[in-house]
């Protein structure tokens, strides 16, 4: 006899942590913290939006309800990327 495991499989992306200076993304076995200064859109996002991130790829972030894409290198490094989106106020 054997057993089948029951239940969907856990997000391989999370979001742990979220304040005021930014937020923490568990992907896959590594916690990476966004910075706002760094990564904007996510400032005066809900947090509704902000928890519905995706992994779609080993190296690929995205939030479907704010229409952000990351690569996961760009987090880990953001001075190699100096494209940032312009945020109106």
């Amino acid at each position: 006899m054997s057993s089948s495991q029951l239940g969907n499989k856990s997000s391989e992306a999370e979001v742990t942590n979220i304040s005021g200076n930014g937020m923490w993304v568990l992907v896959l076995d590594e916690e990476l913290f966004l910075s706002h200064e760094d990564f904007p859109w996510f400032k005066a996002s809900s947090v509704e939006d902000i928890l519905s991130v995706q992994l779609l790829s080993p190296f690929h972030l995205y939030w479907p309800k704010l229409d952000v894409d990351l690569s996961i290198d760009s987090i880990k490094e953001p001075d190699r990327f100096p494209l940032k989106a312009r945020t109106t106020t």
